[in-house]
């Protein structure tokens, strides 16, 4: 159908914690037993006759101890709070697929090249480490992602632009060597992730998007590798694919 589908035919919570809301039941303390009269409030005896003996002193009658109040009520037992459960893994959202986007142009140090399909990505890294080794060199870092600009594909290969954004000019570039600008413009992306073999299901679900949605691209499209391939595992990357609209 386009550019973009025949080449990849070939490539193909924490929960609220509740106490126990039972109030501590205390009884009431009894009323104090009203004392009894005492001794005063009683009508005296008469004292006998002195004798010669001293008689027994009249006892008196003693006051009534009042009685203690009842102990209050022992209290439940406050219920033991649970353990708090850990908090649950942040769940990752799924990678956006076919956002639209607007690409800005980024001063970048190009090299030129050609591979085939059966050593694609070994080229492209090949294509990276020269561009970095002549950075290094002269002291220039890069100022963005590794970026693949795919200019033309066939059956047998492809054409491509190895790509790493710069803020000064390197200098002594060899032939195969420029400086330029990378792509801008309205574009979709999408997002890979996984070594560059697999990238055939990434392409072939892109292809669908744009037949479901009815959207022409144009005859290329652009990888932004988002972790370096110079020192990433294979089956580690994760690539931004951008899909240039017409």
């Amino acid at each position: 159908m386009n550019f973009l589908s025949s080449f990849r035919i070939a490539l193909i919570p924490l929960a609220a914690l509740a106490w126990s809301s039972a109030a501590l039941a205390q009884s009431p303390a009894p009323a104090a037993s009203p004392t009894a009269p005492s001794a005063a409030s009683s009508p005296a005896t008469p004292a006998p006759a002195p004798s010669g003996t001293p008689g027994p002193t009249p006892s008196e009658t003693p006051a009534p101890v009042a009685s203690p109040s009842a102990p209050p009520a022992t209290p439940p037992a406050a219920a033991q709070t649970p353990a708090v459960p850990p908090a649950p893994a942040p769940v990752q959202t799924a990678d956006p697929f076919g956002e639209q986007i607007t690409l800005e142009p980024k001063k970048v140090v190009i090299k030129k090249g050609t591979a085939n399909w059966d050593s694609a990505f070994e080229t492209l890294i090949d294509s990276f480490k020269a561009l970095t080794a002549l950075l290094d060199k002269q002291g220039i870092k890069a100022s963005g992602n590794s970026i693949i600009v795919y200019t033309s594909t066939d059956d047998a290969g492809f054409t491509f632009l190895a790509q790493i954004p710069v803020d000064q000019d390197p200098k002594n570039l060899p032939k195969d060597m420029s400086i330029g600008k990378s792509p801008d413009g309205k574009a979709l992306k999408f997002v890979h992730r996984g070594s560059y073999d697999n990238m055939d299901n990434t392409y072939e679900a892109i292809t669908n998007h744009l037949d479901e949605k009815k959207l022409e691209a144009k005859d290329t499209f652009i990888e932004e590798y988002i972790t370096d391939p110079l020192k990433t595992a294979e089956d580690k990357l994760v690539i931004n694919v951008y899909v240039p609209l017409k």
